[in-house]
């Protein structure tokens, strides 16, 4: 009885995430599979968190499933179902850079920041709460302005070289992804979204990074002072 309830719920996990991966890919989002968190172990064995192979993996159930995701990230509906019919219970890895960029701040932060935006009566874009307690605000890809070194992927705590250090502010551009609702976190918690994006969310009607920066800025700095 369990065992059928459990398989239940994995079933409707993987309806719920290949659904969100083929909306992802219709706005034009480069989507790839990811890992997943593992959820019993063989007795005896050495503690995972991730199905990765990696024993001590330093960002479980929140990294691609293939080294090679650079190249194999794709916007294609059929090459997209293909991946999650394959795995279903693959969480959904959204590559930036390319079609948008992410604002990445804790989370504490974010929602200090979206208070601070209604206020101003900014539009915020779509923000998503996922990994490591963070709030990721989704915005217009700036990685084909001005010098393209200025761009880096911005998965460590830094930023273009345009924009001074701001504690706890990671800036998703070229060659780096975040992990989307609704995949399963190591945490036990699902990644969700705040400001969900429209059907109509295509990379052009995303905020401007640089409209955001402030509110995110003062936000980040009032939670570490």
């Amino acid at each position: 009885m369990v065992e059928a309830v459990l398989r239940g719920r994995r079933r409707k996990s993987g309806e719920r995430l290949a659904v969100a991966a083929a909306r992802y890919a219709a706005l034009g989002w480069p989507v790839c599979p990811g890992v997943t968190p593992l959820d019993r172990q063989p007795q005896g064995t050495p503690h995972r968190a991730c199905s990765c192979d990696r024993i001590g993996c330093p960002a479980p159930a929140a990294h691609p499933l293939s080294p090679a995701w650079k190249l194999q990230a794709s916007s294609d509906h059929a090459i997209v179902g293909h991946w999650w019919r394959q795995r279903p219970q693959a969480s959904i890895v959204l590559v930036t850079g390319r079609t948008f960029d992410v604002l990445d701040v804790p989370a504490r932060a974010g929602v200090a920041a979206l208070t601070a935006m209604a206020r101003s009566g900014v539009r915020p874009g779509p923000v998503a709460h996922s990994a490591g307690d963070r709030a990721l605000f989704f915005v217009a890809t700036r990685a084909a302005q001005g010098d393209e070194d200025e761009w880096w992927s911005c998965r460590l705590d830094c930023e273009p070289e345009t924009v001074p250090a701001i504690a706890g502010l990671r800036w998703h551009c070229r060659d780096s992804y975040v992990i989307a609702p609704p995949s399963r976190l190591s945490s036990g918690l699902t990644a969700r979204w705040i400001n969900e994006p429209g059907a109509d969310e295509a990379a052009d009607q995303l905020p401007d990074a640089l409209r955001l920066l402030e509110f995110l800025a003062d936000a980040c700095e009032e939670i570490s002072s």
